[in-house]
């Protein structure tokens, strides 16, 4: 067994000097091979900081691309003050595009115009694209070959999740108290469909993402 003690302070060490999550593979190899510890032990020291953050302002997380440290989002409304200007948020219309992406993937731009009623601009989709929280997956055997759209590991990591299994179902989301009205408290009497629910969870993501991942500057729709 490798000594507990020493290998917490390492890998505490490790995913804070770390601007990225790191795998259990790249843990091990901040040790020489001949004094590496086993990856049990690695899970288990992994375990004992989760544990230890309990009390603390910042939680161990696990991701799709490993672990990392990150802000408690319950402390979000305090440590965004250390930022001047609030960083600027995304539109609805790109918020409800990615949104029915994860939940529908794969998926084809007619499909997502077909749900949300209006066309998506070619800007929305290259944005995304550009940020790599969307590839395409394929293309549709059907005429005009329509790319199928799907998520990427990196838009897990940005949004703090482990898997698609860790999104909230829609079901889940329809219980949230008032869910419409915090979210668009401008627009009266809104349906409550699955493109408003989608869009509000990412917001509510996204409020998280202010202070644990640098916030991308939103521009005007195109």
């Amino acid at each position: 067994m490798y000594d507990s003690p020493p290998l917490k302070q390492i890998l505490e060490a490790a995913l804070l000097a770390a601007n990225q999550a790191l795998t259990t593979d790249q843990l091990l190899a901040l040790f020489p091979e001949e004094a590496q510890p086993e990856r049990g032990d690695i899970r288990l020291a992994l375990a004992d900081i989760r544990e230890e953050c309990g009390q603390r302002g910042i939680e161990l997380v696990q991701v799709a691309s490993g672990y990392r440290f990150q802000v408690k989002t319950t402390l979000t409304p305090w440590i965004k003050k250390l930022w001047a200007k609030r960083p600027p948020r995304y539109s609805r219309a790109l918020l409800e595009t990615l949104a029915l992406i994860a939940y529908r993937q794969p998926i084809t731009r007619a499909e997502i115009e077909n749900i949300r009623g209006v066309s998506v601009s070619s800007y929305i989709i290259r944005t995304l694209l550009d940020y790599q929280w969307i590839r395409v997956l394929a293309h549709r055997d059907t005429p005009g070959k329509p790319a199928l759209y799907g998520t990427t590991k990196m838009f897990l990591d940005y949004f703090g999740l482990k898997s698609l299994d860790d999104l909230p179902t829609l079901s889940e989301l329809k219980l949230m108290e008032n869910f419409g009205d915090a979210i668009f408290a401008e627009e009266e009497e809104e349906p409550l469909t699955e493109t408003v629910v989608a869009t509000g969870l990412y917001t509510e993501l996204l409020d998280n993402v202010e202070v644990n991942g640098s916030l991308p500057i939103d521009e005007e729709e195109k």
